[in-house]
Order: C-alpha cells, then sequence, then structure tokens
C-alpha cells in the first residue's frame, strides 16, 4: 500500500550551519490494511517519514508511492486529489474553536464543494462511529482532549480515505485515554480495512494496536518486523531499551544493584527465563525443581499478552550446585525457551521486586 525506497530528506542548517540528514535511505514497505508502528527517539526522523507520505515533506531523493501512485510526481490538482485519499490526524487536535463538532468534521467535505445533504449524510454516520453523536453541537472548548481527537479522527475519515496518518495522535492523553482512542483506532481499522500508519514514542502504543513495528534512529530503520517478534526478541539495544519496561524485563534498581559478573563465593546465579507462544504454558519452575534439585527464588516477573499470544518474563535465583544449574539451563535450551544468565548475587539476597 506505501511503499519507501530510497527516501532520503535532508534539511538546510539554520543559520548556514552544517546540513541536517532527517532521512537516510529509507527502504519501507506498509500493507494494505494493517496498523504499522513506527517508534524512535525525539529526532530519531519518524514525523518527517510521515510527512513524507502526503508531501507534506517532499524527500531530497527516492520516491514514495501510495496504492501505486508515485507521490513526488505529483502537484497541484493530482497532489490534492492524491492527499484526499490519506487523513492525517495530529497530537494538538488541529480544530477551530469557531466550529462545532459537525461543522469541524464537515469542513473538508465543504472544501471540496459537496452539497449541505452530501455533508449530512457523510458526517452524521462518523459521529457515531467516534461515539460522537450527541456531541454534534458543542464546541472544541467544550470537549474533553479525548474528545476532541475523536472529532480529529471523524475529520481524517471524512474524504474516506485509504490510509490513516498518526502523528504522536495519543501524546497529549492521559492513559485511560489514550487506550480508548487506540481501540477506536483499531476498530476503525476493522471496519474500514483501513491502512494505519502510527508514529509514536511510546513502546505500549505499539504494542496495544499495531500489526508491524519499524523503529528508527539518526533517520534509518535500525529494526523492523512483527510485533510479537520485535518484542519478544529484539535485536538492537535500542529497541531492547524501549522494550524492556513494557514487557518487564527490566529489572528492579534494588536488585540490578546487587548483581555481579563473575560467580561470587557462596552466591547463586540469576536467570532470566522468557516464556513465549505456546511455551508460556510450560510449568518449567517445578520441572526444573524436580529434575535439578534446585530451589528457585522467583526475583521478579510478569506475564502478559501481545498480539494475543502468551509472553513472560521471569527473574529467579537459582539455590544448587553449578552444574546443577548448568544442566537446567540446557534443559530450558531444549525446550525452546529463552535464558540469559544475568549475573549472580549473595546467597542471602531475598525477593527484590
Amino acid at each position: 500500500m506505501i511503499e519507501f525506497q530510497g527516501v532520503e530528506k535532508v534539511f538546510s542548517g539554520r543559520g548556514g550551519g552544517p546540513e541536517v540528514r532527517a532521512l537516510d535511505g529509507i527502504d519501507l514497505s506498509i500493507g494494505r490494511g494493517e496498523i504499522f508502528g513506527i517508534i524512535g527517539r525525539s529526532g530519531a526522523g519518524k514525523s518527517t517519514l510521515i510527512r513524507v507520505v502526503n508531501m507534506l515533506e517532499r524527500p531530497t531523493a527516492g520516491s514514495v508511492s501510495v496504492d501505486g501512485v508515485d507521490m513526488a510526481a505529483l502537484d497541484g490538482a493530482g497532489l490534492r486529489d492524491a492527499r484526499r485519499a490519506i487523513g492525517m490526524i495530529f497530537q494538538h487536535f488541529n480544530l477551530l474553536s469557531s466550529r462545532t463538532v459537525y461543522d469541524n468534521v464537515a469542513l473538508p467535505l465543504e472544501l471540496a464543494g459537496l452539497r449541505k445533504s452530501e455533508i449530512k449524510a457523510k458526517v452524521e454516520p462518523l459521529l457515531e462511529l467516534v461515539g460522537l453523536g450527541d456531541k454534534r453541537d458543542r464546541y472544541p472548548a467544550e470537549l474533553s482532549g479525548g474528545q476532541k481527537q475523536r472529532v480529529g479522527i471523524a475529520r481524517a475519515l471524512s474524504s474516506e480515505p485509504k490510509v490513516l496518518l498518526c502523528d504522536e495522535a495519543t501524546s497529549a492523553l492521559d492513559p485511560e485515554t489514550t487506550t480508548s482512542i487506540l481501540r477506536l483506532l483499531a476498530d476503525i481499522n476493522a471496519k474500514l480495512g483501513l491502512t494505519i500508519v502510527l508514529i509514536t514514542h511510546e513502546m505500549a502504543v505499539i504494542k496495544e494496536i499495531c500489526h508491524r513495528v519499524a523503529v528508527m534512529e539518526s533517520g534509518t530503520i535500525i529494526e523492523r518486523g512483527d510485533v510479537f517478534d520485535v518484542f519478544t526478541a529484539p535485536r538492537h539495544a535500542t529497541t531492547r531499551s524501549f522494550v524492556s519496561s513494557v514487557v518487564g524485563a527490566e529489572l528492579p534498581e534494588t536488585l540490578s544493584e546487587r548483581l555481579v559478573a563473575e560467580p561470587v563465593a557462596g552466591g547463586n546465579a540469576v536467570l532470566r527465563i522468557t516464556f513465549k507462544g505456546a511455551m508460556a504454558n510450560t510449568p518449567i519452575i517445578s520441572q526444573l525443581t524436580r529434575r535439578f534439585g534446585l530451589d528457585l527464588n522467583i526475583l521478579h516477573g510478569r506475564i502478559d499478552h501481545i498480539q494475543d499470544a502468551p509472553f513472560g518474563v521471569l527473574v529467579v535465583e537459582a539455590v544448587g550446585a553449578a552444574d546443577a544449574v548448568q544442566s537446567a539451563i540446557s534443559f530450558i535450551n531444549a525446550n525452546n525457551l529463552s535464558v540469559e544468565v544475568l549475573g549472580h548475587v549473595p546467597a542471602n539476597l531475598r525477593a527484590a521486586g
């Protein structure tokens, strides 16, 4: 549906300073009907990337096509027509304070020259779709942040786009409202078959609704893949840092401070066991205790679901002989689970978080 080929974007430096390369050779394919997340820290280039889709930023080099149309080859009327198939919602809503909810949603249709009856036929179902049928005559100042974003979503859908671009659409919202907006986007994706591209700096947003994700850093894509695969087996250090706090892989400070790399006299190894997919239901702890005579002190853990598949992380102190611990590690690996020796702790460590 959306194809980036060798996309570069270079901005002139301020005051004659050095050029800024915001995008550096982006190759990316986004499929029809999927929810695709793009995540990165501030300055990674993610907002620039989404803005070249509808040519709000024209690439310095490379091409961007949407539904087979080369966007960079368009200008004037051709570009305006192509943009009608690409809706966009923003972090700060961009509503007109002097217009009601109904009139804000109707604005793009008015600009397109539709008759009042045609506008009504489009706007009223959209207000129902986003849960604002009873707010049609309210003004933005009378709405909550979540309601304002729902107006923005309805307005973006008014031209019946094939693609919806979301630029940090939930960043200004509280966690509960964020969840409701993300669920609305997932519902719209399912009902309308809309391709959604979602820009964020929060991995929890990616986890909530995205099918695939690309991680950006310094204008390049450093990792991409299905959300489940990226969450459960991140390859790049930046990705691991994004993922760790969301999936429970980040150790409590009270535990990490006591870990040492080398074995401690009279101490024990600390293992991180990762469960995913069908193997998440394996009763590995009881098996390790029975087979190898280990006492496993649970220090930290979390079980979650990503794309409806179970995923869990468990950090344990393995109390027992060194050869028994090594045999247990081999057994875990043989059962298609992941295990990592995080370090060693004194024998008197107790549960830390």
